[in-house]
């Protein structure tokens, strides 16, 4: 399983982020927001910030499971449970 997190911010802040956190998986920036875009996490290259949502993504690189509104304390489980159906 490969996890990514994608945010607006450059990547000078991302990794600093991903290091004060811990964070065990990659940090990506979309600072032109097309993956944000893309994906449904904003409406346009303007948005300030992304929505809270990720996506399961299956073997062959196909959408498994969609998470529109992601409550951080819990998401992590939710996707753990989902990716063991796969």
């Amino acid at each position: 399983m490969t996890i990514l997190g994608i945010s607006f911010d450059p990547v000078d802040a991302n990794a600093a982020f991903a290091k004060k956190f811990n964070f065990p998986f990659r940090l990506l920036s979309d600072t032109e927001r097309k993956v944000g875009v893309a994906y449904g996490a904003c409406a346009d290259a303007t948005a300030s910030h992304a929505s809270r949502i990720s996506y399961l993504i299956d073997g062959q690189g196909k959408i498994a499971v969609a998470y529109p509104k992601v409550s951080p304390a819990e998401h992590s489980a939710e996707v753990l449970a989902d990716a063991a159906k796969i």
